[in-house]
């Protein structure tokens, strides 16, 4: 069966229960939880400072006469036969210098990258380990032992120890392991109940929320039994917001004294909500926190249930609150519910600028790519275009020695969950826009809602045997790392996005960012029509959530594309060397760790 003639098959495909030939097609969609990274410390690449200009150690002979390119017609799609994820090895970067005040940070979260990851806060939590590692700092991640965890991606998997945890009445016998992954320390926590068992981090079926009540405790009862005591609980999001409730009115008035607790707020849509009797599960009274000003939610004051927010919980709760770029802060202190909350905690309350793993994402040294590239030489970017564009089935020009891109059709791609938020009337009309000025689009993908993914399957059914546009409504891993090298263009039309990362991986390889100016979006690219930022320039920026004012950006991007080659080819290698690696955003979050800490 060939991948064209999978295209069709692959809108339907369930990977959970196929066992017919499609599952080769779509087997990334399970690869990815076999995506095993090893970051060895005592190995410098480079320093942050040198980000975009890295040597690019290429594969001796390679050129465009001897490369073996894809095609649409191979039976195994391209970004599965190059390279077997779990022998991937990359070198991470070292800070120049260690800090000087350091710190013991466990970061409490329910995703971690590669292992556990469903969205970005599993790529946030993971780089910013790492960064505060390589910064000299002591840092654990406590993470839910989910069954569907791929075990072949640790290293060093030991049982530490077997505790009791309350829950609901009943004291559960708790495993901890300690392993290693990506480089990371990792504690994992595996009650011998019904919690995190299942085939998907989230979805399973047990009750999701009750079950990260009981994690939150178990990482408290953890210390106390292990006696371990950091200098900071970094939580993250709603579902390990109540570890502050839980620590400071019951663990910090028993044996945990010196630990301070930080809580980053990832999307501020994803409230906690919780009945009273589920929160009473946990072991502290409910009726105790369903005041206004701890953890009620404040829709339902009046309401018959009134009902808990965990997330308002954690906010009222934790030493210090952030969240992740300074443009969404200011959105969340004018809007939402949760709006007021914050304006009275707004001394602890903090906006820090997400980055992105340079070590993972690097065209220089980046596995999955036919050929590596830096800005020193853009050849590799050229072939990976047309890497992608054979396995794809999409026109082509032959690759000359030439960077040039006049003549050339533009590829946009777009990298997103298919989920309101991204802006999925914006995608839409994107494709039909791509389409009509002539360029080429691949979207990637899955829908977590059956309406939508119901509609892009339609859309893929009616293009993806075109010449211009490709739906791949799948996740990989490997796959989105050729995208990003191969585009000339990456699109972010997020209706609001508090960070984005999607805009600066693209210009880490090359890829010239079109986003809607929201969140983290306004805070990371900057448009080359405005003459106020000329310096900064490196995108283009749209205002309105309308198809109209998306036209205009992408009209303004492809024109730029075909009419100016040479200042394209410029702004190319300037946003390569754009820094957006962890190393600025673990300075800042290392302020905010010293000044909670207890001293």
């Amino acid at each position: 069966m060939t991948i064209m003639s999978t295209l069709s098959s692959l809108i339907h495909h369930n990977p959970l229960n196929s066992k017919t030939p499609t599952s080769l097609f779509c087997s990334s969609i399970r690869k990815n939880h076999t995506f095993s990274i090893k970051f060895p410390f005592l190995h410098n690449t480079h320093l942050p400072s040198q980000v975009g200009i890295q040597k690019v150690a290429r594969s001796p002979g390679l050129t465009l006469e001897n490369m073996k390119w894809p095609s649409p017609d191979d039976e195994i799609p391209f970004w599965e036969s190059r390279i077997t994820t779990s022998d991937v090895t990359i070198e991470a970067p070292l800070s120049a210098d260690n800090d000087s005040n350091l710190t013991h940070i466990v970061h409490v979260t329910a995703e971690m990258a590669p292992i556990a990851k469903v969205g970005g806060l599993g790529d946030v939590v993971t780089g910013l380990a790492r960064a505060c590692l390589s910064r000299g700092h002591t840092v654990d991640i406590m993470l839910p032992f989910y069954e569907c965890l791929p075990k072949q991606q640790m290293t060093e998997l030991n049982l530490i120890c077997t505790f009791d945890s309350y829950h609901d009445g009943n004291w559960v016998p708790t495993n901890a392991y300690r392993a290693v992954t990506s480089g990371i320390p990792v504690i994992l926590i595996e009650p011998t109940n019904r919690f995190f068992k299942g085939p998907r981090i989230y979805g399973g079926s047990y009750d999701e929320l009750e079950a990260y009540l009981f994690f939150c405790r178990a990482c408290l009862e953890y210390m106390q039994v292990t006696g371990t005591q950091p200098d900071i609980i970094h939580v993250h999001e709603w579902q390990t917001s109540a570890l502050s409730l839980l620590y400071w009115d019951m663990y910090h008035r028993l044996s945990l004294k010196k630990p301070r607790i930080v809580l980053t707020i990832h999307n501020m849509e994803h409230y906690g909500e919780c009945r009273k009797e589920q929160f009473g599960k946990s072991g502290l009274d409910s009726d105790v926190y369903a005041t206004a000003d701890k953890a009620v939610d404040d829709r339902t004051i009046g309401h018959n249930p009134e009902r808990l927010s965990l997330l308002k919980g954690g906010i009222v709760y934790s030493n210090a609150v952030v969240t992740v770029s300074p443009s969404y802060l200011k959105e969340t202190l004018s809007s939402g519910w949760l709006s007021s909350i914050l304006i009275k905690y707004r001394d602890k309350y903090n906006g820090v600028l997400n980055g992105i793993d340079t070590a993972l994402w690097n065209p220089a040294t980046d596995p999955f790519l036919p050929s590596k590239f830096d800005v020193q030489s853009l050849d590799g970017k050229t072939i990976c275009k047309e890497y992608v564009q054979r396995g794809l089935g999409l026109p082509t020009k032959d690759v000359g020695a030439s960077t040039h891109v006049k003549d050339k059709k533009p590829l946009v791609v777009c990298i997103t969950r298919l989920v309101a938020q991204k802006g999925l009337h914006l995608i839409r009309h994107a494709i039909k826009r791509v389409e009509e000025l002539g360029g080429q689009m691949v979207v990637l993908g899955r829908a977590s809602n059956g309406q939508v993914q119901k509609e892009f399957e339609g859309l893929a059914t009616l293009h993806n045997q075109g010449p211009s546009i490709r739906i791949l409504l799948i996740y990989s891993e490997e796959l989105s790392h050729m995208l990003y090298a191969a585009a000339d263009m990456v699109l972010v039309p997020s209706i609001y996005e508090p960070c984005g990362l999607a805009q600066m991986i693209g210009m880490r390889y090359g890829a010239v960012p079109i986003v809607r100016r929201t969140g983290g979006l306004a805070d990371t690219v900057f448009d080359m029509d405005d003459q106020s930022n000329h310096e900064i320039s490196n995108g283009f920026v749209f205002e309105g959530i309308d198809e109209k004012s998306l036209s205009s950006a992408m009209d303004r991007a492809l024109a730029f594309y075909s009419d100016k080659p040479d200042e394209w080819q410029k702004l190319v290698l300037k946003i390569m060397q754009i820094d957006n690696s962890w190393n600025n955003a673990a300075a800042k979050y290392v302020s905010i760790y010293n000044s909670v800490r207890a001293h």
